[in-house]
């Protein structure tokens, strides 16, 4: 009985790291995969986050979202809708690393099939992590007043959703304009799934209170 509160302690700061694992790693994917591929292959930036998977920084795309996949997997909420967007995040985070994006080279039937699992497992990510923004980290305990760190937490989860939601909107405009738009030579793609990304990042780093932590 004496080592009960020790340990609910222990698992309280687990999953609070835990949080803040996947809100670092997702903060940091862009800026590491653009900036790395720099140093490997030269200046330049790739049409799209997933295009880095046919760079030298494959592997780190890779490990990353796999890493990403993996701590959403353990997590665990507080109610069974929790579970379930996290497991959901967690195979369509998988997919993403295991289904790559179409090459823009020698392309084949089997590239076009593999690259529309890509594009629908990116897809169901970034709604799965918008749902998570919106909702999910917004509950507040109906017995009890919300704290003022928990309605600043609220907001920045709020921003984070809509920016997601508004990125992914944006990138299927982009999608719909011709190849030889001067639009395109700006990379949105990659622009709008970095800003995306680290609004995630952002969201998980705060629901781990490393940002707007509550006053003791």
């Amino acid at each position: 009985m004496t080592q009960e509160p020790s340990l609910n302690g222990s698992l309280v700061i687990s999953y609070l790291d835990l949080r803040k694992a996947i809100g670092i790693i997702g903060t940091a994917l862009p800026f590491v995969l653009a900036f790395g591929n720099i140093l490997v292959e030269g200046p330049g930036i790739q049409d799209s986050i997933s295009s880095y998977y046919h760079t030298g920084m494959r592997d780190v795309f890779v490990g990353s979202l796999c890493a990403i996949a993996v701590f959403l997997m353990s997590y665990r909420g507080y109610e069974r809708k929790d579970d379930i967007a996290g497991d959901l995040a967690c195979v369509f985070a998988l997919g993403v690393a295991l289904f790559p994006t179409t090459p823009d080279v020698n392309i084949t039937p089997r590239d076009h099939i593999i690259g529309a699992l890509h594009l629908l497992f990116a897809a169901g990510f970034f709604l799965t992590l918008a749902f998570f923004s919106l909702v999910l980290f917004r509950k507040t305990d109906p017995t009890r007043a919300p704290t003022r760190g928990k309605l600043k937490r609220n907001a920045v989860y709020t921003l984070c959703g809509y920016t997601i939601l508004v990125c992914l909107a944006f990138i299927v405009v982009v999608a719909f304009l011709s190849s030889d738009s001067p639009v395109k030579k700006l990379d949105p793609v990659f622009w709008f799934e970095a800003a995306a990304i680290v609004a995630f990042g952002v969201s998980w780093l705060t629901k781990g209170e490393a940002i707007l932590k509550d006053e003791t």
